[in-house]
């Protein structure tokens, strides 16, 4: 079986590889995830003629509940989606209803740990520009960390920090590439656009557990050097 190599061509290859394997399975968490995120996409309320939304009790409260949804829900299902992308990429036949696994466990764990990223990537762009950058490319590995090893939310981030290191500038070029090809798929055609959404999900999964594997055999080659010692 072939495994994924800890590269930017090799993730995406290797995503594409399992992506058409998977694929319907892949389509239907990433549709799943689609609409979960839909109520996220922004402010609701009435407009007035002047493109500004209309402050009233009801405005406020529909954006509460949207605030709601966006901290306490949205992120348990995006780290479920994350998590099955990750078992398709591990060639595990999931069942794609465990996409709602998180709200029967590690509920608490996707809460927290979301809000922590959020919150320090958040600093760093509105401080400077670039730690944002660099925080938000190195604790991309938090999802996966929280649903596939169960760590908590300062784990995960701190183990996060430490299996990107050196895959940093990958991993910020793999943005920028999905970022271009999606702007040119959805100039295109809408359907390119949403296939680079579902490849650019496979790809990081795939980096993930490149990565993954990497840092299992030097642990187990450790964990033998210090047994032999």
């Amino acid at each position: 079986m072939r495994t994924p190599k800890a590269t930017a061509f090799g993730s995406f290859g290797y995503g594409w590889q399992q992506l058409w394997k998977y694929f319907l399975h892949l389509f239907l968490i990433f549709l799943v995830v689609a609409v979960a995120g839909f109520p996220t996409w922004g402010p609701w309320g009435p407009f007035q003629g002047d493109g500004f939304h209309t402050v009233s009790a009801g405005f406020v409260l529909l954006n509460l509940v949207s605030a709601v949804y966006f901290l306490l829900v949205f992120p348990v299902i995006k780290y479920g989606g994350d998590w099955m992308y990750l078992r398709f990429m591990r060639d595990e036949r999931a069942n794609v209803g465990d996409v709602f696994i998180g709200f029967k466990r590690n509920y608490l764990n996707i809460v927290l740990a979301n809000l922590l990223v959020f919150a320090i990537c958040g600093i760093g762009f509105v401080l400077f520009l670039v730690p944002g950058i660099i925080f938000a490319c190195r604790l991309s590995f938090v999802p996966f960390l929280v649903m596939d090893k169960g760590l908590d939310p300062v784990a995960a981030i701190e183990k996060s920090w430490f299996m990107t290191r050196g895959h940093g500038w990958r991993i910020f070029g793999m943005y920028v590439l999905i970022f271009v090809m999606c702007i040119i798929g959805f100039v295109m055609l809408f359907v390119p656009g949403l296939f680079v959404l579902l490849w650019a999900g496979a790809a990081l999964a795939s980096l993930y557990h490149a990565v993954d594997l990497e840092d299992q055999v030097r642990l187990n080659q450790n964990g033998v050097a210090v047994a032999t010692a």
